[in-house]
């Protein structure tokens, strides 16, 4: 590569088009839907929710809300593990895409952390009563867990992003804009090339943090150790959940960097700097967190279906049933299948409809979540209330949360890829020193 390319690692800073106005205002947009929506809830109350108890209301208390904050928790802990992954294994095919996924860890993160905002009811119940008994509950209260793990990773992922930020801001400050000088100061304040040796082994160690970390304590253990470990809840309990969840945030994952880097690669023209080769990988990624997906679906309902007790007997009959289900799993192994053939056959691939069985994918994996999370609910061991059947259908205020927080998401990048390159400048300097 040339010193031509970087100068395309800048252009998303340097360059303002009427495609990029079109992506902010549909972001603005989403997210004015969204506030509408939850204006009505912060004047009326959770009422205007479909959720309901398990009284006389025979509905369920946690939901979409509760099902998209898994699923953002999910993608950000699978983003950053595929950016420590690239660091630790020195998976160098994937670099030029390995701060996207570290900034997509940001951004879900902030919107998992916005749907236990907006389901306590009031924002000020976290000042209220949250934070208050943060240090005496932290131990057993599922909320105190979320919002401690949530925090860590947060602090984690930004310290990582901080770290190799300064290298390139330091080595492109001339070709950066002059207007955002005050920005760059700050963040290379103190910064010298001494610092560069000390700045990668400390990087190292937290991405190894991360790496063992994802399985024993985020997404493979806590988030579903507050399901598993309630056997009241029949769709819940069980050592699967761990595994299970793990898999759903990595296929999730690997299908969202796919569309953020396919969004910059056409937007930009990075057509060299982010090549067909990394999305080609990815697909085969994408294929393989796919299978295991599946497998461990497999796992449940066979273990569901198969002399289990009565309550576990009829949650898996009712999934099993339910439509949406055979739709989120269909799309998934669509995105095997798809990841397969291409493997095997290059000539079929096309980034196009990776992007497309992409977008399926997240859509399945939501899906997958939600009726998780309901389900468990609906067909616990007890009835409080007998012949009151649970029911639940998001309502408008609910959904308008879902797309608001991936309107939050475009914002992000919108604006983060305005003020610092998104793509490693190591990415090109490694093409460089092959080059030469």
């Amino acid at each position: 590569m040339t010193g031509v390319d970087r100068e395309a690692l800048v252009r998303p800073i340097k360059t303002f088009s009427t495609r990029y106005v079109a992506a902010l205002a549909v972001a603005l947009g989403l997210i004015g839907v969204w506030l509408f929506f939850y204006s009505r809830q912060l004047r009326h109350g959770l009422i205007v929710t479909n959720l309901a108890d398990w009284g006389s209301g025979g509905g369920v208390p946690w939901g979409l809300y509760i099902g998209a904050f898994i699923w953002w928790v999910g993608i950000a802990h699978g983003g950053i593990i595929l950016s420590a992954a690239v660091r630790l294994l020195g998976m160098d095919t994937y670099q030029p895409v390995a701060r996207l996924a570290e900034l997509l860890t940001i951004a879900a993160l902030t919107c998992a952390g916005t749907f236990i905002l907006i389901h306590v009811g009031r924002p000020d119940r976290l000042v209220t009563s949250v934070l208050p008994a943060w240090p005496t509950r932290v131990q057993w209260s599922p909320l105190m867990w979320d919002v401690t793990i949530i925090t860590a990773y947060f602090v984690l992922t930004a310290t990582y992003l901080a770290l190799t930020i300064r290298y390139d801001v330091n080595r492109l400050r001339d070709r950066l804009p002059n207007r955002l000088e005050p920005l760059y100061a700050a963040l290379t304040v103190g910064y010298t090339e001494k610092e560069d040796e000390v700045v990668e082994r400390m990087v190292w160690w937290i991405a190894f943090a991360i790496i063992i970390m994802a399985p024993l304590l985020l997404h493979g253990g806590v988030i579903p150790w507050l399901f598993s470990l309630l056997p009241s809840m029949a769709g819940w309990a069980g050592g699967v959940q761990g595994p299970s969840f793990l898999s759903i945030a990595l296929t999730s994952a690997v299908a969202g960097i796919i569309i953020v880097a396919a969004a910059f690669r056409y937007a930009y023209g990075w057509e060299e700097l982010i090549p067909r080769a990394v999305f080609q990988g990815l697909a085969k990624w994408l294929g393989f967190f796919s299978l295991i997906f599946l497998w461990l679906q497999l796992q449940q309902v066979i273990t569901g279906i198969f002399a289990a007790p009565t309550t576990l007997q009829h949650a898996t009959e009712v999934k099993i049933s339910t439509p949406l289900y055979w739709v989120a799993i269909g799309l998934v192994v669509l995105a095997m299948l798809y990841a397969f053939a291409t493997a095997l056959r290059p000539d079929l691939f096309d980034l196009r409809a990776l992007v497309g069985i992409s977008v399926g994918v997240l859509f399945g994996t939501l899906s997958e979540k939600v009726l998780f999370v309901v389900e468990g609910l609906q067909h616990a061991h007890f009835a409080l209330y007998d012949g009151v059947p649970g029911q639940y259908v998001p309502s408008a205020v609910e959904v308008s949360a879902v797309f608001g927080t991936i309107g939050v998401v475009a914002l992000f990048f919108l604006v983060v890829s305005k003020v610092i390159p998104v793509v490693e400048l190591h990415a090109i300097e490694d093409h460089e020193e092959v080059d030469t």
